[in-house]
């Protein structure tokens, strides 16, 4: 795109010569007369950098500043005057103005300013472009679903976001529960400040005080240097503390004077330290009965417990995994330039009809392997794993026909999909296979 400025000055002879100035080192220049038709010009056109006139026939150029960021907060304001005063200056500064200089030095200034200036919004311009990817990214939009257990998880916590009260997130393993944690965070005021994340089950009780609250030089051996710890790193953000239920209760005592004052100590040291975090929890326990048994705090549940947000199973929404299916496809093919891939009906209905103990995570994980396994246009069964056979919950495992299903299944895996083979391994004839795939709408 290329690079605009606005020239605004009643002063004609002057704004031309400016212009040409500019122009020469390959910048476009649009010139206005007056304030009204700079602001027009300026909503019309992506423009980096604004030259204005103090003394314009409508408008104090300073105070102008003020209309034109309004437009466009990430355009730049150079001021120009022809007596300069120190209040206008620092009103300028203050209003936003990137520089303010008495016409007569512009000669020597501006095409250094101009530079300069040009960087800067550049720089913002990109920041508000990274921003807007990664509110994008991590919003509720990017949570696919439609059945009703997920919008109803999604319309609790995009509720919840707008507020600082603690949240738990409980479901199994492979839910999501970082993914609305983070949904959660960047809807939230404290979407500037940092999102961190800690799994509380990846750590020894030691190292996880450490990595929680940090330590002091010579704490321990092996402390040389003063350590932030992540509670102090979220400062003004958000702490996602996942899989909570592994923490001990000496260290869950400490995470509840946090969430009670805001206030931690680091190994080490006697010095309170003051913090503005909001807490998000997750768990695939059932907090509630460990608490109950003593092994977990009950004082911090209920700390933690003030807004529960239930995370359905996979299983439990059965009516999501075409929908889960085809975005993770489309994901994996563009990965490897092969847009053309598609699944089977046969596929289709085996994904459907799986447990997905593992959740959506596991969902992720097997298609990406049927994009690598998959050598032709078309995703089949025969290129999923054995355990996806072997990790089945039958209905009822003492019933012949799905036992039956399931070893068939397994054997069709196995030999890849050859049917002539595993009619041998099954010990069976080829015609009774083909008459028991049709039985079992293998």
């Amino acid at each position: 795109m290329e690079e605009t400025i606005l020239i605004i000055d009643d002063e004609k002879k002057i704004s031309s010569l400016l212009a040409r100035i500019i122009e020469l080192e390959g910048f476009k220049v649009l010139q206005a007369a007056n304030g009204k038709e700079g602001l027009k010009i300026l909503s019309s056109n992506h423009i980096l950098l604004v030259i204005s006139d103090v003394k314009l026939p409508d408008y104090n150029g300073v105070e102008l500043i003020k209309e034109l960021k309004k437009i466009s907060p990430f355009t730049e304001v150079i001021n120009l005057t022809a007596f300069g005063t120190i209040q206008d200056g620092v009103t300028a500064m203050r209003n936003g103005a990137f520089d303010y200089i008495t016409k007569g030095d512009d000669n020597d200034k501006i095409i250094p300013l101009v530079y300069k200036a040009i960087d800067k919004a550049k720089l913002s311009v990109r920041v508000l472009e990274l921003e807007a990817k990664i509110s994008k990214k991590y919003s509720f939009d990017s949570i696919l679903g439609q059945s009703k257990q997920i919008k109803e998880a999604i319309a609790l916590a995009s509720r919840v976001a707008a507020t600082d009260t603690t949240v738990l997130l409980l479901g199994e393993t492979g839910t999501g529960k970082e993914v609305f944690a983070q949904a959660i965070h960047y809807k939230s005021q404290r979407k500037q400040k940092p999102f961190v994340a800690l799994n509380c089950s990846g750590f020894s009780p030691e190292l996880l005080e450490s990595e929680l609250f940090g330590y002091k030089a010579g704490a321990f051996t092996g402390a040389n240097k003063d350590k932030k710890g992540l509670v102090e790193e979220a400062n003004g953000g958000t702490l996602f503390l996942d899989e909570i239920g592994e923490m001990n209760l000496d260290l869950q005592a400490k995470l509840l004077r946090v969430l009670e004052s805001q206030t931690f100590i680091k190994i080490g040291s006697t010095t309170t330290n003051q913090v503005n975090v909001r807490i998000i929890a997750a768990t695939n326990r059932n907090l509630k009965e460990e608490a109950d048994t003593g092994k977990f705090r009950l004082d911090l549940y209920y700390r933690l417990s003030v807004f529960n947000i239930h995370l359905p199973a996979l299983r439990e929404r059965k009516e999501d995994i075409r929908l889960l299916s085809d975005y993770y496809l489309k994901e994996f093919a563009t990965k490897v330039n092969r847009i053309k891939l598609k699944m089977s009906d046969k596929l289709i209905d085996a994904l459907t009809e799986h447990n997905w103990k593992g959740n959506v995570r596991e969902l992720k994980n097997v298609i990406e392997r049927l994009v690598i396994l998959t050598d032709g246009d078309v995703l089949d069964t025969s290129q999923l794993p054995p355990e996806f056979f072997t990790n089945e919950e039958p209905s009822n495992s003492f019933d012949l026909q799905t036992v039956e299903k399931q070893h068939i299944l397994k054997i069709l895996n196995y030999t890849k999909g050859n049917k002539t083979e595993t009619a041998k391994l099954l010990n069976i004839g080829l015609t009774t296979l083909y008459r028991k795939i049709e039985e079992y709408k293998i």
